[in-house]
This record gives structure tokens, C-alpha cells and sequence, in this order.
């Protein structure tokens, strides 16, 4: 796989559109907070607020081999990395109050130095003094992003995350994830709106259930054995299955250091479904794990208002078939019938990515209390 540096390419985004906003990964792993947190401050100020990061603990165990270690980080280490890992990079965009720099050429004063803050964060994994050499961002933070389901990654979730990925089956299940997340954001302070939960969904639209089958059907006809077998490896952990018949079940596979939740999605449906590996790899291979739903427009709007109006989910991440035709199908049928319904909008609220999710903007850890006065 060759991909584009995802910074280079968002920015390169920002320029030429204005509502959308720009979300990309970086890892805790394999990082440093003071990169993360320059690079996303900087796309937040080159799109005018609508930065987003999706904060990853690294599922690839080969990961490891372009950065110094010889083995991966065990799944509990990396979350206690990407803790601090987190705390850091807020501590770093709240370097600077929001009107520190006032540029005054009568007083020859750029910046006040009393809006100015140094961090000096020490602890198990990182040392970090700060301040950080950019504006406090348009959005006050980037929007923090998650897709973590084990028990670690939901609490995480809880504490830190602001949208969340995540892959759900059934809308009975997306609504146990759904309760169970927000449940866990009152021991940290939280309030359950300010963690927005979307599904994973693959809508294959056709203008009659037949056709729409049909074309379901003729895409996965095109999933290559040798692609659907490395996919299925990948979200077990590496387990190498080339040397098992296809049309047989799946092997006994010890725990990965990898993504838990892909993991355990796979081995629950191997297991539940009694299905085999050719089966499984046809089914995680075309949507990646996430729910496929085959029909009429009006059909998948339907679905999308039963999961949103039941309360198992807050918004979806829309991963169409085939692109660029799938999601321009998308957009041309499936959104005006969500429109009609009351449940999309017809315009943009807000300027900013916060906005436009409803999220409020954080309020700076060094901002003076009303009546009182500020920590330096």
C-alpha cells in the first residue's frame, strides 16, 4: 500500500474546500506529542477549524521494525502510552492564550508574555517542557477522534475521545457499545453529548432491491482470494492462514498485540456463524468489518433513521463499495431522502468542525476563573 503523508494531504484539501472537515491518524505509538501536536495546530489554522485527529495506538506489529524496536508494544502498554501521550498534547495546544498574540506595533509587542505557558510535563513516558511554537488552535483543540472497542480503548474513549469509529453488526449491539461507552464519561466528568458515536456503514444502492443485490453480489465476485486472505490476516493479528483450505473453518488463534476489536468481530463471527474462511474473508474483505446494507435509497435512509431515533448510534461513517460512484450514488439518492426526513441538514451551522458536530470548544487549562485568578 502507498499512501500520501495524511498532513501534507489535508492541507492540500483545506485550500480548495470550506465545510468539510479533515480528520487523519497519527499514532501514540510511534510518535512524538510535541509533532502531533504542532502538525494538527497547524492544519487547524490552515482550514480555519476543522482539524480532527484520530488517535490510534498502532494495530500493525511490523510497525515497530521502522522505528528502533525489535517487537510491538504489548496492548495495555500502548494504551498507557497514548494516556499520557494525549494529556501532553493538550497541555501543548493550551500553550498560548487565545488573544496572546496582539501584534501592537505602537507598543512594539507581538505577543503578552502573561498569556504565554510553559508546560513542563515529566512523566513515566515523556518529558516535555513546552511551550509549544504555534497559536493556540482556531477550534481551541483539534477534534479527538478514537475507533478503540476493547474494555481499554472504550474507557479511553471515555475520558478522552470526542467522535468515535466504531463497528456494529445489529442495532442491538451498536446500542450495548453506545450505552456502555457513554455510561463510563460521568467518572471522568464528562456529559454524553460531548461524544459523538458513528457506525461504521457500506450502503449498496440500487434503484430496486434486485439491482441493488445484484451489484452487491458482482462487487464481491471481484475480491481476490489472495487480497480477501491478507485482509482477514491483518485483522488477526498477522496470523498467517495461507497454509488452511479456504472452504474449512477458521484455525484456533492465540491473542494478537494488535486491534482487539477486529479480532474479537472476526472470531465471533467465525464462531457464532460457523462460517468458513472463504466466507469470512468475503464478508470483512468488502465492508472491512462494518455492516452492509443492500436496497433502494428509501430502504437505507430507513435504516440509517431506525439505528439514529433508537439511540444506538449518533452519525455513521458512510464507507461506500467502490469509489468515487458509490458515494456520489450517495449523495445524489440516499442524502435527500435523510433531508426529507428532518435528520440531515440542508446547510452548515458553523463554521468549524466543532461546530458542526456540536461540540463545544475546550476552555484553555490555564484560563483565570471567573472572580479569581489564572495559574501561570
Amino acid at each position: 500500500m502507498a499512501y500520501f503523508e495524511p498532513i501534507t494531504l489535508l492541507s492540500a484539501l483545506a485550500a480548495v474546500t470550506e465545510h468539510i472537515g479533515l480528520v487523519s491518524t497519527a499514532t501514540t505509538s510511534y510518535n512524538e506529542p510535541y509533532h502531533v501536536a504542532r502538525k494538527y495546530a497547524s492544519l487547524d489554522h490552515i482550514s480555519g477549524g476543522r482539524a480532527g485527529w484520530n488517535v490510534v495506538t498502532s494495530g500493525n506489529l511490523s510497525e515497530a521494525w521502522n522505528f528502533g524496536r525489535e517487537a510491538h508494544y504489548e496492548h495495555g502498554d500502548r494504551y498507557e502510552r497514548a494516556r499520557e501521550f494525549i494529556e501532553v498534547v493538550k497541555g501543548l495546544w493550551d500553550s498560548w492564550d487565545d488573544d496572546a498574540f496582539v501584534r501592537d506595533r505602537s507598543s512594539s509587542m507581538y505577543f503578552d508574555p502573561e498569556k504565554l505557558h510553559v508546560l513542563n510535563h515529566k512523566g513515566e513516558n515523556f518529558s516535555v517542557r513546552g511551550p509549544l511554537n504555534v497559536a493556540r488552535p482556531p477550534q481551541g483543540h483539534p477534534v479527538i477522534v478514537q475507533a478503540g472497542s476493547s474494555e481499554a480503548g472504550k474507557d479511553f474513549a471515555a475520558e478522552h475521545a470526542e467522535v468515535i469509529f466504531t463497528m456494529a453488526p445489529s442495532i442491538e449491539k451498536a446500542k450495548a457499545f453506545y450505552d456502555d461507552v457513554k455510561s463510563r464519561m460521568a467518572k471522568f466528568g464528562r456529559a454524553p453529548e460531548h461524544l459523538k458515536i458513528m457506525a461504521g456503514f457500506n450502503p449498496v444502492i440500487g434503484n430496486t432491491e434486485l439491482e441493488a443485490e445484484e451489484k452487491h453480489q458482482f462487487l464481491q465476485s471481484k475480491i481476490h482470494p489472495e487480497v480477501g486472505l491478507e485482509l482477514l490476516s491483518a485483522a488477526l493479528g498477522g496470523f498467517d492462514l495461507s497454509g488452511y483450505p479456504l472452504d474449512g473453518p477458521l484455525p484456533d488463534i492465540p491473542g494478537t498485540k494488535g486491534s482487539q476489536g477486529h479480532f474479537k468481530q472476526v472470531m465471533d463471527m467465525a464462531r457464532i456463524e460457523n462460517l468458513t474462511i472463504r466466507q469470512i474473508y468475503m464478508r470483512y474483505a468488502g465492508a472491512r468489518g462494518n455492516r452492509t446494507v443492500t436496497g433502494t435509497p428509501r430502504k437505507i435512509a430507513e435504516e440509517m433513521e431506525n439505528w439514529f431515533l433508537g439511540g444506538a448510534i449518533d452519525g455513521f461513517l458512510i464507507q461506500p463499495p467502490y469509489l468515487p460512484g458509490g458515494l456520489d450514488e450517495f449523495v445524489a439518492t440516499v442524502i435527500p431522502e435523510l433531508q426529507s426526513r428532518g435528520i440531515f441538514r440542508r446547510s452548515y451551522s458553523g463554521s468549524t468542525l466543532r461546530e458542526n458536530l456540536g461540540l463545544p470548544r475546550p476552555v484553555s487549562r490555564y484560563a483565570k476563573p471567573l472572580g479569581g485568578s489564572g495559574a501561570k
